[in-house]
């Protein structure tokens, strides 16, 4: 475990996992961006644990869970959507800047 590759299994783990359950909320996001948001966050992450230690690593990923918990509790409520279902799918589609289908 003494190694940088685990980092990448933590954040790959976390992409499939939150892929499978969530993707449906990023069915009007472009694939290449999708995927370079994947690949930008491992290489963050690499970078952060290989300079400044695994600590470090767990420090930035709990500041994501906390960035995106106040998102879905405080931001997306304040402008009319619901966090958890993206509902109304209209006021999220239109903050999002997608077209409806």
């Amino acid at each position: 475990m003494n190694t940088l590759w685990f980092e990448i299994a933590v954040i790959a783990t976390i992409a499939a996992v939150g892929n499978i359950l969530f993707g449906h909320f990023e069915e009007g996001t472009p694939k290449w961006r999708r995927v370079t948001k994947i690949f930008l966050i491992m290489a963050i992450a690499v970078f952060i644990s290989g300079a400044f230690g695994r600590f470090w690593f767990y420090v930035m990923l709990a500041t994501m869970a906390v960035a995106i918990g106040l998102i879905h509790a405080w931001w997306l409520p304040k402008h009319g959507i619901n966090g958890l279902t993206g509902e109304p799918k209209n006021k999220y589609y239109e903050l999002r800047g997608w077209k409806k289908n």
